[in-house]
């Protein structure tokens, strides 16, 4: 009775507990032997209980309160006379070729997610760190398998982020795909080039129930959207418009008056006006009136400021259309790039008024993987890369 109590709680109930013993000090090992049943054979699927001899093979199992544990299997061959060729029955919870169990491998990713780093697994587990590697990173892609298999919801978000210098020392992106309507990355794409997206998303189904895609200022982004979803109003992400003069307003800035003194009206430069106070209003008003172009380009980034204020899409399409007329007249290089990108992307600007959708959730899970990279110390294999982030954005 004992026996079978403690057989049912560390064995599979195939197998019948023949002996424990201890190997050292932390670590025992348990003989058991498979219970005697038909097995059929791998090539022909016929049963067969004909002993043709047998062997012994030693697997991992998962520690039990600090203990390793051993399993010493005492495997039948069994011979199948159809085929004329003995076959090794099978063990519930060994993989073929394996020695370890799955349920080693569940606890081995278990420490994986909870220990600090890789190497306290490496040592409370007793293993190699290419078998560390080879089996976290297998238990990830079952983990993950099963997370991201559903097709294309109705809210997409689309944002790259840097992922690691390539051979000749250009950045290589990664494209984060966001489920809008789950609150969860649904995929990562190597690249952020329109085929590159194409080619890595074309397995998932249902495309057409995509009906809004969230984007920042970016040609192939915009392109990729328009061609795979056809039905999706495309909304331009309200903050990179509004940051659109910022490079502009900063260098002009350092030419006109670069000294560390001027350090609190860069500040000041970059805050909205509506959240600005009388007198530090009145303290930025005195210093851009000594630098006229300086003083254009932060009036027309109030005009942005105060155009995303509009109520409904009507109101916004008119201010729009006078903006980009307005723009016309400046002399300013920078006003008139702005009027050239404004005319670009009008439709998606617009389409923000409709929705009232930005890029926030994408950019708040892109720094979620940039920490994830940075635990790292960075990745070399965007396979596993890829792995790592799904499971900490699911």
């Amino acid at each position: 009775m004992p026996n079978s109590v403690l057989s049912n709680f560390v064995l599979h109930s195939e197998l019948k507990l023949v002996r424990i013993f201890k190997l050292g000090p932390a670590s025992s090992a348990i003989r058991c032997e498979k219970k005697r049943i038909h097995e059929y054979c791998p090539r022909c699927a016929t049963p067969s209980d004909a002993t043709y001899d047998s062997r012994k093979v030693r697997v991992k199992d998962a520690p039990i309160r600090g203990t390793h544990i051993s399993l010493e299997i005492k495997k039948r061959r069994l011979w199948c006379r159809p085929c004329r060729k003995p076959f090794t029955e099978p063990v519930a919870g060994v993989k073929k070729g394996r020695r370890h169990t799955e349920r080693y491998a569940r606890s081995l990713l278990w420490a994986c997610e909870n220990f600090s780093d890789l190497s306290q697994v490496r040592r409370a587990y007793r293993c190699s760190a290419s078998f560390l590697y080879k089996i976290y990173y297998e238990r990830l892609e079952l983990k993950v398998g099963a997370q991201v298999n559903y097709p294309w919801m109705k809210t997409v978000g689309i944002d790259e982020h840097a992922f690691k210098r390539g051979k000749f020392g250009q950045t290589e992106f990664v494209t984060m795909i966001v489920d809008y309507d789950h609150k969860r990355v649904r995929e990562l794409v190597e690249g952020k080039t329109s085929a590159a997206l194409s080619e890595q998303l074309k397995t998932i189904p249902g495309r057409e129930n995509v009906e809004r895609v969230v984007l920042d200022l970016c040609d192939p982004f915009k392109n990729f959207a328009r061609e795979y979803f056809p039905g999706a109003k495309i909304v331009a992400d309200k903050f990179h418009v509004l940051r659109l003069l910022t490079p502009a307003l900063l260098r002009k800035r350092k030419e006109v008056a670069g000294t560390r003194a001027d350090l609190r009206a860069k500040k000041l430069l970059l805050m909205s006006g509506k959240k600005l106070g009388y007198f530090e209003r009145q303290a930025l008003l005195d210093f851009l009136y000594k630098y006229p172009d300086l003083f254009e380009l932060y009036t027309w980034k109030e005009k942005i400021h105060r155009f995303y204020r509009i109520r409904g899409y009507h109101n916004a399409a008119v201010a729009m259309r006078k903006l980009i007329d307005q723009m016309a007249w400046s002399n300013l290089k920078e006003i008139r790039t702005l009027r050239k990108t404004f005319m670009k992307w009008r439709e998606e600007i617009l389409n923000y008024f409709l929705t009232g959708l930005t890029n926030a959730r994408t950019e708040g899970f892109n720094n979620k993987a940039k920490v994830v990279k940075r635990r790292a110390y960075g990745y070399k294999s965007f396979r596993n890369y890829r792995l790592k982030v799904l499971t900490a954005c699911a």
